[in-house]
């Protein structure tokens, strides 16, 4: 019999992923508001999972930073609905996606016990949600796993993302584009990788909080020129901030699942 998992945020690219790499696993996709509790309630009691995976969230900084109030509502009220369901159900694991955006920015490799200071309001709502998580579950039959995810890209990232922004930006312009703060360095990994991952720690029934990220620091601009250069327009850049850094240190998350090789940059555009 296989395996039978709820699932939020089926639409995103994470959600899509993971059931195209997972086909042994039968996913029943929450299709509703997860502000809305009864709904949520209704969903986690007809089905009895083997494990949740809760994806849904707004993600996109720029539509975070637009709406902070329906981002507040959706990621953390909308993790709490979840949570709140799971305490009376047989549910024995449950995965939630947070951010590496819940760290501070550091030029050294982040571990999981690295100071949590959110870089973003995004990542605000996510760590208040994985406080709730730790809150609730830590005595409680169901298993929690918090997922740190770092950068990633693939080509159904839809836009208001940095790489599909980015290319569509360049696309457009007719020679020269003058692009701002991309003085960063980020962690990207694939969402196969995620998506695999994922389910590894599933059968380690891992519990606790984990870094999933491949512990290389991509610098945005090198993203940005390799992408003018495939249009062939050419790029200036203006530097406001200070750069940040978020890299991970994964050695717990190699304890569990061996990376395949290094990302190149190459295969971040699309």
């Amino acid at each position: 019999m296989s395996l039978k998992f709820g699932l939020t945020g089926s639409t995103g690219s994470l959600g899509k992923n993971l059931i195209l790499n997972n086909r042994g696993i039968k996913f029943i996709c929450f299709k509703g508001d997860i502000r809305n509790k009864i709904k949520i309630s209704s969903w986690i009691q007809k089905n009895n999972f083997d494990a949740l995976i809760h994806l849904a969230a707004i993600v996109p900084i720029k539509v975070v930073n637009k709406n902070k109030k329906k981002a507040y509502n959706v990621n953390y009220i909308g993790t709490k609905n979840i949570v709140d369901c799971l305490i009376s159900s047989n549910i024995k694991w449950f995965f939630f996606s947070s951010t590496s955006h819940v760290y501070e920015s550091t030029k050294k490799k982040i571990k999981e016990t690295s100071k949590v200071s959110p870089i973003s309001y995004y990542g605000k709502t996510k760590y208040l949600a994985e406080k709730y998580i730790i809150k609730k579950l830590l005595n409680t039959k169901t298993k929690y796993c918090i997922g740190r995810i770092f950068s990633t890209s693939n080509n159904n990232q839809k836009q208001n993302y940095l790489i599909p922004d980015l290319n569509k930006k360049i696309k457009k312009v007719k020679k020269l584009i003058k692009l701002n703060d991309l003085n960063h360095y980020r962690d990207f990994i694939s969402m196969n990788e995620i998506s695999k991952i994922i389910f590894c720690l599933y059968k380690k029934k891992f519990k606790g909080v984990i870094n999933i990220g491949r512990g290389n620091g991509v610098l945005l601009k090198d993203i940005a020129i390799l992408i003018c250069k495939k249009f062939k327009k050419e790029c200036v850049f203006i530097d406001n901030k200070k750069p940040t850094f978020l890299i991970a240190n994964n050695y717990k998350l190699k304890r569990y699942y061996q990376l395949k090789k290094d990302i190149e940059l190459k295969d971040l555009i699309f």
